[in-house]
């Protein structure tokens, strides 16, 4: 019985392991990310797309897009049920607490202008700008979107969210034979974009 248990394991490829436990963690990981915004889901997402790139299983890449958009979808339709839950409640709720604490007056001005300029196209664009996400999404509620008109909107934003860090975990995995090292330069290269725009403001407020 134990030699064909031992023997059982050692069929089983690696990469069948990999994609067993990577798959189902990227989508809980995103999902979580999107709740609380403090996982830097861009850099699983890139990190996810170095492992598939140097895998040989069809539809690795595919899998890694789908998988990632479908769960930050999914996140950032639940955080915006759970912001219109706490707008009409006269206590608010923590959720939108914590919408509120990430979206600084001056970032939620600009975006609820832009919003009444420019509608969707607005929410498609703050996932891909840095701490974007946020602000909009605070914007949308603020101005009583319907869920069903924000989930309209997030559609294409998740979309586009997962193919550009997917682009930059391709990249990354094309410049190293080792996927380890990839994963290094693409996690490094996620967090630095996504930091550097706070870092900017700061240093601007500072200086006046």
């Amino acid at each position: 019985m134990r030699d064909v248990l031992a023997a059982a394991v050692t069929t089983v490829p690696p990469e069948s392991t990999q994609q067993a436990l990577g798959y189902p963690s990227l989508f809980l990981l995103v999902l979580i990310g999107a709740l609380v915004p403090v996982v830097p889901t861009g850099a699983l997402v890139s990190s996810a797309a170095v492992v598939a790139f140097h895998q040989t299983a069809p539809f690795s890449m595919v899998l890694v897009f789908v998988v990632a958009a479908f769960a930050a979808f999914l996140g950032d339709v639940a955080l915006y049920w759970l912001g219109r839950r706490g707008m009409k409640s006269k206590n608010g709720s923590r959720w939108l607490a914590a919408i509120r604490d990430r979206a600084p007056e001056d970032r939620l001005a600009q975006a609820q202008e832009k919003l009444a300029e420019h509608g969707v196209a607005v929410l498609v664009l703050s996932r891909l700008v840095p701490a974007g996400r946020i602000p909009v999404m605070l914007a949308c509620l603020m101005a009583k979107w319907p869920l069903r008109r924000f989930a309209r909107g997030d559609v294409p934003a998740c979309l586009a969210w997962a193919a550009t860090y997917q682009l930059i975990g391709v990249a990354g995995g094309s410049l190293f034979k080792e996927p380890w090292e990839g994963v290094v330069a693409v996690v490094v290269l996620t967090v630095v974009i996504s930091v550097a725009p706070g870092l900017w403001r700061r240093l601007r407020s500072a200086q006046r």
